[in-house]
């Protein structure tokens, strides 16, 4: 591990420990990574738009709207590449809520979701993407046995 020091003012410094303690950090080195990791997935994200990322898409909708349920079904069957699996609850009589879990490439997934999001019928949407180091769509061998085996993509 490399370590370095780096200077704060007071003002600065007092505010970064309220967000530590807020946040349940243990200390300041902790705080100070997941920081510069947020940072660092923005900064690739903006510079590789096709570099591999996960994300989830959770959006409200109405589920009265117009064939609604069938156009957003077809969006992710047109893009199954990317979709990794869908979660639905019945928020009230008129509302649902859909969580999808995305992967491959940041361009992409973004794309996907604003389909999705701007649907007429779908309220509320956000988008959480990470982006990955390794290529999420490939399925290498990691080393241990569970009992089912996965597909080539290549």
């Amino acid at each position: 591990m490399e370590r370095f020091t780096i200077s704060l003012d007071d003002s600065l410094a007092v505010e970064f420990d309220r967000l530590i303690a807020e946040h349940g950090y243990d200390n300041r080195s902790e705080a100070v990574r997941d920081i510069l990791r947020r940072h660092l997935d923005h900064w690739r994200e903006s510079n590789d738009a096709e570099g591999p990322c996960v994300a989830t898409l959770s959006y409200v909708y109405n589920h009265h709207e117009r064939d609604l349920v069938e156009r957003l079904a077809v969006i992710q069957h047109d893009q199954h590449n990317l979709t990794v699996s869908t979660m639905h609850a019945h928020l009230d009589h008129d509302r649902c809520i859909e969580t999808v879990i995305l992967r491959g490439p940041a361009r992409a997934v973004r794309k996907l979701a604003n389909a999705i999001s701007s649907e007429r019928g779908v309220h509320q949407g956000q988008l959480n993407l990470v982006m990955t180091e390794a290529d999420p769509m490939r399925h290498e061998s990691h080393g241990h046995p569970h009992g089912h085996s996965h597909p080539s993509h290549d």
